[in-house]
C-alpha cells in the first residue's frame, strides 16, 4: 500500500507518544499493596544485581490486588520514606505476586510460600541463605526494620545511621520508655551532651524550680538508668539529678552521692529546644526525634550531622539551602511524617 502524508504524520505521532511516555517511570500507577518501593519483578535479575553489588535481596511475597492487610502494609509500612529509602539503597528489592502464574508461581513454590497469603518478607543472600527469620504475622514497621537491621549485620553490610535510629525510634513506644532529668549550669550544652547517648529517644531543656534541667526520654532496653547516669557523668553533663522514683534515687546516691540527688518537681519547657539545631539550617529538615537529638549534639559539639541522616534528607537540606527564598519554616519538632510531607511537597 502506498504511503501517504497522513499515514506518515500518524506514524510519527504514535512514535513520539511511545518515546515520550512509554518508558516514563511510574507512568502506570503501582498497586497500593506494593507501597512506594521501586521493586524489581524478576528473580534472576534480582540475584544478578545482588551478585554485582553485594547487597542482600529483600523479597516481598504479596497478594496484588489483595486484602485490607495487604493494602495497609503497602500504604503504611512500605510507604514510610525512611523504610523505602533503606530498602532501595541497602537491599535489592524484589516483589513476587502470590496469585499469578508463570515465573512468580515458580518462585513462590520454590520458597514453599502459599499461593494466597498476607504479606511475607524474606531477606536472603545470593545462595538463597536466609539472613533473618521469615517476616510474617506482624504487619508493622518495627518488625520489618528489625529484620532489615539484623540481615545487614549478618551479611556484614553497613547499617546506615538513619536506619539504626529508625529502629530505635520504632521500638520506643510510650509503654517502653522512661524519664530521667538532669540539672546543670546550662541546659543548652547539657542537652547537646545528653542527646548523643545511645538509647536516648528525645530530650528537652527546661526548668525545675529555679534549676536549668534537661528532661530525657530513654529506652531501658538499650540503656539502663544506671548506665545512663554513669555515661552522663562521664560526659560532665550534669551537676545534680532529679529523681522520680525510689529506685532512681538509690542509683543516683550510689553513683554520685546523696547531695546531688533531688526529687523531681513540675517541669517547665524552655522556648528554644535543641538550641544548636534551632540556630542552624537543620531546623528546616524533617527528622525523627532521636535524629534531632543527635544532630543537635553534632552541630553544638563540632561533629558531623550527616552520619545521622539519610541520603534523601541530605538532598532535601541541600535543596533548602539553595532555595532560601521559598520561605522554609522550622519543622524538626513536628511529627516526622507530617514534616516530611510538608517539605517533600515543595522539594
Amino acid at each position: 500500500m502506498k504511503n501517504t502524508p497522513l499515514k506518515s504524520t500518524l506514524f510519527f505521532f504514535v512514535f513520539f507518544i511511545l518515546v515520550a511516555f512509554g518508558n516514563k517511570e511510574n507512568a502506570i500507577p503501582q498497586p497500593e499493596e506494593l507501597g512506594a518501593v521501586n521493586w524489581l519483578r524478576d528473580y534472576d535479575q534480582a540475584i544478578a544485581s545482588a551478585k554485582k553489588t553485594g547487597k542482600p535481596v529483600l523479597i516481598l511475597f504479596q497478594e496484588v490486588p489483595g486484602c485490607s492487610t495487604c493494602r495497609g502494609y503497602g500504604n503504611d509500612v512500605l510507604s514510610h520514606p525512611l523504610i523505602v529509602e533503606a530498602i532501595e539503597t541497602s537491599f535489592v528489592p524484589l516483589a513476587i505476586h502470590n496469585n499469578k502464574a508463570g515465573k512468580d508461581k515458580k518462585i513462590l513454590e520454590s520458597f514453599g510460600e502459599p499461593s494466597w497469603n498476607n504479606p511475607v518478607v524474606r531477606i536472603i543472600d545470593t545462595a538463597r541463605n536466609p539472613l533473618t527469620a521469615r517476616i510474617n504475622g506482624k504487619y508493622d514497621r518495627s518488625s520489618l526494620v528489625n529484620g532489615m537491621v539484623a540481615a545487614l549485620k549478618k551479611a556484614k553490610r553497613p547499617v546506615p545511621g538513619y536506619l539504626q535510629l529508625l529502629k530505635e525510634d520504632l521500638g520506643a513506644g510510650p509503654q517502653s520508655t522512661q524519664q530521667a532529668t538532669f540539672g546543670m549550669y546550662c541546659f543548652w550544652s547539657g542537652e547537646a551532651k545528653l542527646g548523643s547517648i545511645p538509647g536516648v529517644v528525645s530530650s528537652e531543656p527546661g526548668f525545675m524550680g529555679n534549676s536549668e534541667v534537661v528532661s530525657v526520654t530513654y529506652n531501658p532496653e538499650i540503656i539502663s538508668y544506671e548506665n545512663l547516669v554513669t555515661t552522663a557523668r562521664e560526659k560532665k553533663a550534669f551537676d545534680r539529678v532529679f529523681t522520680y522514683t525510689k529506685d532512681q534515687e538509690k542509683v543516683v546516691e550510689s553513683l554520685v552521692g546523696s547531695s546531688k540527688s533531688k526529687k523531681a518537681s513540675q517541669f517547665r519547657p524552655d522556648h528554644q529546644p535543641k538550641y544548636y539545631l534551632l540556630h542552624s539550617p537543620y531546623r528546616l529538615l524533617p527528622m525523627l526525634p532521636n535524629q534531632a537529638s543527635r544532630v543537635n549534639t553534632a552541630v553544638g559539639l563540632g561533629g558531623d550531622p550527616a552520619v545521622f541522616l539519610s541520603p534523601k534528607q541530605l538532598k532535601m537540606l541541600s535543596f533548602i539551602k539553595s532555595n532560601p527564598k521559598k520561605g522554609w519554616e522550622k519543622v524538626y519538632e513536628k511529627p516526622f511524617l507530617v514534616a516530611w510531607e510538608e517539605v517533600n511537597s515543595r522539594y
